[in-house]
């Protein structure tokens, strides 16, 4: 499904991903491992085209779309959920949750209501604004947005940082439910904790590089 192959970045002067390699099948839920600083959310970035590659090759689905434009990938069925959220303030919850589906062409209706049904909880939140939510509210909106484009491929980078232990466990138990032979997914982690059981593989990266890769 993803083979993002001898990656290198730089950010500014510095190069931040130095040749990583990553492969996804087809229904796979992925991790990618390291430190803070390893390089994992630019890894992320590069998938999704907000950071772009300065040597190497992404293929999504056989197709090479190393250097196809953002809204172009998520027409494609990648959704991506940052580390930092995302939100807009001054936006409701479900405002921000359709944000992706105004520049694709994504049944916005259809979509809003998969993610009602997968997260009930965020349609009783729906008319709140984003910056009156909890942290962990906020990575479940944000996980929210990321599903109303990524039918195919879902990018969670740190999914569970800073979250409270109980939705921390509510989030591992929705992202848990949405392995499925159509959907695949790649979890950035510091730490292999939730979720942990249901990886098929993990990737290391250290330096912007790889290290053993291990199963799960």
């Amino acid at each position: 499904m993803l083979s993002l192959k001898d990656a290198h970045v730089k950010i500014g002067s510095v190069e931040a991903v130095r040749g990583c390699s990553l492969e996804v099948g087809a229904g796979a839920m992925v991790g990618l491992a390291g430190r803070n600083g390893a390089g994992k959310t630019t890894v992320m970035r590069t998938i999704m085209g907000i950071t772009k590659l300065t040597r190497g090759s992404l293929h999504f689905d056989g197709t090479d779309i190393t250097g196809l434009e953002v809204h172009k990938r998520a027409g494609l069925g990648i959704g991506y959920m940052p580390e930092t959220r995302g939100l807009i303030p001054d936006l409701t919850v479900e405002e921000n949750i359709l944000l992706p589906t105004w520049v694709t062409s994504a049944d916005s209706a259809a979509r809003l209501k998969v993610v009602y049904e997968i997260m009930p909880e965020l349609a009783n939140m729906s008319d709140r604004k984003a910056l009156l939510l909890s942290g962990g509210q906020q990575k479940m909106v944000a996980l929210g947005r990321a599903l109303t484009v990524g039918t195919r491929l879902l990018l969670l980078d740190e999914p569970f940082e800073g979250v409270a232990p109980a939705l921390a466990q509510r989030l591992s138990d929705v992202i848990s439910a949405l392995k499925s032979d159509d959907l695949s997914i790649v979890m950035s982690m510091s730490e292999l904790t939730h979720s942990q059981t249901q990886l098929d593989h993990v990737w290391g990266i250290e330096r912007g590089a790889n290290v053993v890769a291990e199963a799960a």
